[in-house]
Protein backbone atom coordinates (compact mmCIF):
# COMPACT_ATOMS: atom_id res chain seq x y z
CA UNK A 1 0.00 0.00 0.00
CA UNK A 2 2.97 2.28 0.55
CA UNK A 3 3.85 2.11 -3.15
CA UNK A 4 0.34 3.21 -4.11
CA UNK A 5 0.53 6.09 -1.66
CA UNK A 6 3.84 7.18 -3.12
CA UNK A 7 2.42 6.95 -6.63
CA UNK A 8 -0.64 9.01 -5.73
CA UNK A 9 1.60 11.59 -4.03
CA UNK A 10 3.60 11.93 -7.29
CA UNK A 11 6.78 12.86 -5.47
CA UNK A 12 5.16 15.91 -3.91
CA UNK A 13 3.73 17.18 -7.18
CA UNK A 14 0.25 15.70 -6.69
CA UNK A 15 -1.42 19.12 -6.16
CA UNK A 16 -0.32 20.02 -9.69
CA UNK A 17 -0.58 16.67 -11.46
CA UNK A 18 -4.04 15.44 -10.41
CA UNK A 19 -5.92 18.67 -11.19
CA UNK A 20 -4.21 18.68 -14.59
CA UNK A 21 -5.46 15.16 -15.25
CA UNK A 22 -8.92 16.15 -14.04
CA UNK A 23 -9.02 19.22 -16.27
CA UNK A 24 -7.87 17.15 -19.24
CA UNK A 25 -10.57 14.52 -18.68
CA UNK A 26 -13.23 17.22 -18.28
CA UNK A 27 -12.15 19.02 -21.45
CA UNK A 28 -12.07 15.77 -23.42
CA UNK A 29 -15.57 14.90 -22.18
CA UNK A 30 -16.90 18.30 -23.23
CA UNK A 31 -15.28 17.95 -26.65
CA UNK A 32 -16.86 14.51 -27.06
CA UNK A 33 -20.33 15.79 -26.19
CA UNK A 34 -20.01 18.83 -28.46
CA UNK A 35 -18.70 16.69 -31.32
CA UNK A 36 -21.52 14.17 -31.00
CA UNK A 37 -24.15 16.92 -30.90
CA UNK A 38 -22.62 18.58 -33.96
CA UNK A 39 -22.53 15.25 -35.77
CA UNK A 40 -26.18 14.64 -34.99
CA UNK A 41 -27.15 18.14 -36.16
CA UNK A 42 -25.15 17.84 -39.38
CA UNK A 43 -26.54 14.38 -40.07
CA UNK A 44 -30.08 15.73 -39.69
CA UNK A 45 -29.28 18.59 -42.07
CA UNK A 46 -27.81 16.17 -44.60
CA UNK A 47 -30.87 13.92 -44.34
CA UNK A 48 -33.13 16.95 -44.90
CA UNK A 49 -31.15 17.93 -48.01
CA UNK A 50 -31.34 14.38 -49.33
CA UNK A 51 -35.11 14.30 -48.72
CA UNK A 52 -35.50 17.65 -50.50
CA UNK A 53 -33.41 16.39 -53.42
CA UNK A 54 -35.46 13.19 -53.66
CA UNK A 55 -38.67 15.22 -53.55
CA UNK A 56 -37.48 17.42 -56.41
CA UNK A 57 -36.62 14.36 -58.50
CA UNK A 58 -40.14 12.98 -58.11
CA UNK A 59 -41.90 16.23 -59.12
Amino acid sequence: MDGLSEFLNMGGYAPFVWPSFGATVAIMAVLLVVSLRTLKRNQAALDALKDRENGADEA
